[in-house]
């Protein structure tokens, strides 16, 4: 076996070992030899994440960034998203088992979805509504939920990530995503691209670790507004 690569959670904008220290080993499928360990997140880290992330929501850097503001920082990811396409996809094919030539081309596809939701950051507006009262004025007003929990599983992960988290941050919430307990690495390396692209401390948090206590302590947590989750059957009936 050669060297072992150790990976930290990015929690509230620092990069941290699980609170009791547990680790759990990820196999190169291609070798069979393992390459990479991974914290193995307690309840207590999953709710330093979610806190974190309902503290930048609500008074956070995060809940006083105009719309241009938000959508730069998604900006900034992309570009990087792009630019670190290669290194990126290859970690995932270690990681998984996919070929290179998809993991690489993946990485810098779903730069253009966060380009995009850039775009949409400072676009979101409410409607005035018709009403046949001459003394009232009626419209909506579109307003962020709050801390959203994106559960992703191993196979095109960069990309779920990409429709989960780009259209949550562009409307201004925030994000503890979980990655799948069978292929960690790329998410915490994605981790990386967001904190170089800017984004405050607890806007994006990046968590690993099992289904229980990992993804329970996370999908029944108070303070999530709402889960998106992408998995099998059997994980979706506790969710």
């Amino acid at each position: 076996m050669g060297n072992v690569k150790s990976y930290q959670m990015l929690i509230d904008g620092a990069w941290v070992n699980a609170s009791d220290g547990k680790v759990f080993d990820s196999t190169n499928p291609s070798t069979g030899e393992v390459w990479s360990r991974v914290p193995e997140a307690t309840a207590e880290d999953v709710d330093r994440a979610v806190n974190a992330a309902h503290r930048a929501y609500r008074s956070g850097p995060w809940s006083d960034m105009l719309p241009t503001q938000r959508g730069a920082c998604l900006r900034k990811l992309a570009e990087l998203l792009a630019e670190k396409s290669e290194s990126l996809g290859r970690t995932e094919s270690i990681d998984t088992g996919k070929m290179l030539k998809e993991t690489r081309w993946q990485a810098k596809y779903i730069a253009e979805f966060f380009q995009f939701y850039a775009g949409c950051a400072d676009k979101i507006s409410g409607d005035v509504l018709p009403i046949d009262k001459p003394d009232m004025f009626v419209f909506t007003n579109r307003e962020p939920l709050g801390v959203v929990a994106a559960v992703v599983p191993w196979n095109s992960q960069l990309f779920l990530v990409a429709v989960k988290i780009g259209p949550a941050l562009a409307a201004g919430n925030t994000v503890v995503l979980k990655a799948s307990e069978h292929a960690s690495a790329a998410m915490l390396e994605f981790g990386k691209l967001v904190e170089s692209a800017g984004f405050p401390p607890g806007v994006i948090n990046v968590i690993t670790g099992h289904g229980d206590p990992c993804g329970r302590a996370l999908t029944s947590h108070p303070k999530v507004a709402r889960i998106s989750f992408t998995g099998g059957s059997t994980a979706a009936k506790y969710v």
